[in-house]
């Protein structure tokens, strides 16, 4: 497949993702709201969540990011409800790693976010990928206080 090929196939797949963002709006109950923003680009996110036990039982994400950022936050909303912090931890610095040392894609359920594998190139857009990870951390942080 030539190079143009391969990036426009990802092209085609982050689109994609940005069009389908799970858990968009917010939650008038929530235990935890955060907000994150990226001063290189001006993306923000806004996570709201409540635990039960803790592992996330209610959550929504207002994105305003480019489109790396809204896929990434689309990954992480499929697969959100029902995770830990240590899950996500661990699916944040996969991605990270991912981004910045060429590792591999992060593991099931966050596997989607290998279609962010050609910002590797695009360190300034990292901050925005990474964007609704930190801020779920940051809110998990937050309910759990």
């Amino acid at each position: 497949m030539a190079e143009t090929d391969l990036m426009q196939l990802y092209s085609r797949r982050i689109l994609a993702l940005t069009t389908a963002i799970p858990h968009q709006g917010r939650l008038d109950d929530a235990q935890a709201s955060v907000q994150r923003r990226s001063p290189q680009c001006g993306s923000s996110v806004t996570v709201h969540l409540s635990l039960a036990d803790g592992r996330i039982s209610d959550f929504a994400q207002e994105v305003r990011a480019c489109a790396l950022g809204q896929a990434s936050a689309s990954v992480l909303g499929q697969a959100v409800i029902g995770m830990d912090r240590a899950g996500i931890v661990q699916a944040r610095d996969q991605l990270r790693a991912m981004l910045t040392q060429d590792a591999p894609a992060p593991d099931a359920p966050f596997a989607d976010l290998e279609a962010l594998t050609p910002a590797r190139a695009y360190p300034n857009r990292h901050p925005s990928i990474l964007l609704a990870w930190d801020a779920t951390l940051e809110a998990l942080d937050k309910a759990s206080a």
